[in-house]
């Protein structure tokens, strides 16, 4: 279903080494599970190349829509629908015909990964996040946190709401024995170095390191191919 539509795969960005090389990687997959798709990767902050030059390229390349197809998908790899969503790529595709895939979270996937990371024997749970004023993304982290096991506190790592840290060290004082930190951010980077020194007994890997990620880019490009053809666009 996909045939001759281009993948394009906008991240948030880092400057952490490895945080780049795990959404590198993740592209990667996509392109292995998918032998023939074009994917393109690209950021909205920090790195390049940003997703208004990649997107300039591809409608350089292709039609807006081939054999009732798309030319292009593009899928947030993000994961709430926020101002990068809504703001930078809509901008960056507004008037090339190429739709945008709803981003890769909140989804049962990723749910499923912090399950299976957080210790069994955690006494409270802080789901750790970036943080956003944005009522979408707020939206979005209280569902997710609602789906978790036991007790589960949101912590943030930037933006105005209780730091990571501030809410293991009150969990503490109201008896908690174990805390586990569960990050819910897609790769390495600033915030997530930060969560080791937040004074909890675990912290979850990135939520890239599942494969079901790959299959779930996938998944958000497929759906978007079947609503552009059967809408008729």
């Amino acid at each position: 279903m996909s045939e001759n539509t281009t993948l394009i795969a906008v991240a948030h960005g880092t400057r952490s080494p490895a945080g780049r090389r795990q959404i590198q990687e993740l592209a990667a997959a996509v392109a292995r599970r998918r032998p023939g798709l074009d994917v393109r990767l690209c950021y909205v902050d920090v790195q390049e190349p940003k997703v208004t030059d990649v997107v300039a390229d591809v409608v350089a390349g292709v039609p807006a829509e081939r054999y009732g197809r798309p030319g292009a998908v593009v899928v947030p790899l993000l994961l709430s629908a926020g101002y990068h969503v809504r703001v930078d790529i809509a901008e960056a595709v507004a008037g090339t015909g190429f739709p945008v895939s709803a981003p890769l979270g909140p989804d049962d996937v990723f749910l499923e990964s912090l399950r299976r990371d957080i210790p069994a024997g955690a006494d409270a749970i802080v789901l750790a996040s970036a943080g956003s004023s944005d009522p979408l993304w707020v939206r979005g982290i209280r569902e997710v946190a609602a789906e978790l096991p036991g007790r589960v506190e949101l912590g943030y790592t930037s933006g105005s709401g209780p730091r990571v840290a501030d809410v293991v060290a009150r969990l503490r004082a109201e008896g908690a024995g174990n805390v586990a930190v569960a990050a819910y951010l897609l790769a390495e980077g600033l915030f997530y170095r930060t969560l080791h020194n937040a004074g909890a007994d675990s912290v979850t890997p990135p939520l890239c390191h599942d494969p079901a990620v790959a299959d779930l880019v996938l998944r958000r490009f497929d759906s978007q191919i079947l609503t552009t053809v059967g809408s008729g666009l």
